[in-house]
């Protein structure tokens, strides 16, 4: 059983390093920036009886992710990771602008070389987890929540799939595109067809459509409408052709291209950008399927979404059932700092920096199985 649903079920407080499964090497300080591993050796040295406090803050509203990643790195990796004085907040928590989500007290040389570190996995963790939470949110503004497709495998190193996973899943989407990316939480990869399928099939979606189903009856049949750039006749094509069995379409139109309903009818042209995929399309799109009484297929999109265009496409009622994002979830724009604010006990901090108070940071026990 994966460590995840021990946590939901409450047997653990905390997910360990059985699920992040760390390089030995961050041990080593193969990580570290070396001036840290400098400091290390100089507090060891002639500073090895000193305490210092350490808190970890950013500068936004977000949503907080890599909390367990990061405690399991210290009791992995710190020098007697049960003799440090750890309080953190939870993963999924809402922090605020200057928050401290994680204190650590203890003698330098014990954690201080993984500051970094920690701030690496807290900044990537919380950027991504934000990202997704903004367009979940945005997607539910017409009062109806609709799904979000985490697509991030193309648009990052394949090793961050499962961290980035994670963190999509502590945002709100439960619907991946890669197994690894459900790695951390459990569930499988989900997906239907790429352009690459229709190709095999010389451009015929039916066929292809076809040949998915054969081979995955288990499967919802999702068609892939605009490889021929022409959404809406094959869109009919393939609903005629498998009626109920249809359960949607994916629209995935290149912003660089315009569809051949426009070139049909460009009496509608002329007040908006026709190019890729675009609330009239997708209008157009349910009106046709409606009228031919394929009301039950519903309309998936994809392409260069993010909250902002997803928040507009639900306040004018574009008739979207679930959306597929990629690229914009995975941008990392929280970064957070590790502050030195306290020397055994006492104020002690660069200019303009001090300890900060937070009642909802939790103690942590690194003696306690779990934590």
């Amino acid at each position: 059983m994966k460590e995840i649903h021990l946590k939901l079920q409450g047997k653990i407080k905390r997910l360990t390093n059985n699920t992040f499964k760390f390089d030995e090497r961050v041990g080593e300080g193969w990580f570290s920036a070396v001036y840290f591993l400098k400091t290390k050796e100089i507090a060891k040295k002639l500073k090895k009886d000193n305490r210092i406090t350490m808190q970890f803050f950013q500068k936004e509203n977000a949503v907080l992710c890599g909390t367990d990643e990061v405690l399991a790195l210290l009791e992995t990796f710190a020098d007697n990771p049960e003799d440090l004085e750890v309080y953190s907040l939870e993963d999924g928590d809402k922090i605020e602008p200057f928050e401290p989500v994680l204190k650590i007290t203890g003698p330098y040389q014990h954690f201080g070389f993984l500051e970094g570190v920690i701030d690496g996995i807290l900044a990537r963790r919380t950027s991504v987890a934000t990202n997704v939470y903004e367009v979940v949110t945005a997607a539910k503004k017409s009062g109806k929540e609709k799904p979000i497709i985490f697509m991030g495998d193309r648009d990052d190193h394949f090793m961050m799939q499962a961290g980035d996973g994670y963190a999509a899943y502590i945002g709100g989407s439960k619907a991946q595109a890669t197994h690894a990316m459900n790695e951390w939480w459990g569930k499988r990869g989900m997906g239907t067809m790429p352009h690459a399928l229709i190709q095999l099939f010389e451009g015929d979606v039916v066929a292809a459509c076809r040949a998915y189903q054969e081979t995955y009856p288990d499967d919802d049949l999702l068609a892939l409408v605009d490889y021929n750039n022409d959404v809406i006749t094959d869109s009919l094509k393939v609903a005629r052709e498998f009626g109920d069995k249809l359960n949607g379409v994916r629209v995935d139109t290149s912003n660089h291209m315009i569809d051949q309903y426009f070139c049909r009818h460009p009496e509608v042209m002329g007040t908006f950008d026709p190019r890729g995929v675009n609330p009239e399309l997708l209008f157009a799109l349910r009106q046709a399927l409606d009228e031919e009484g394929f009301n039950h297929v519903k309309i998936v999109c994809s392409g260069g979404f993010d909250a902002s265009r997803i928040q507009k496409y639900e306040e004018i009622g574009a008739p979207v059932d679930m959306y597929g994002v990629g690229s914009s979830l995975l941008k990392v724009h929280i970064g957070f700092t590790g502050d030195n604010v306290k020397l055994n006990g006492e104020h002690e901090a660069k200019m303009g920096r001090e300890e900060r108070v937070n009642p909802r940071l939790e103690k942590i026990n690194f003696a306690k199985n779990h934590y």
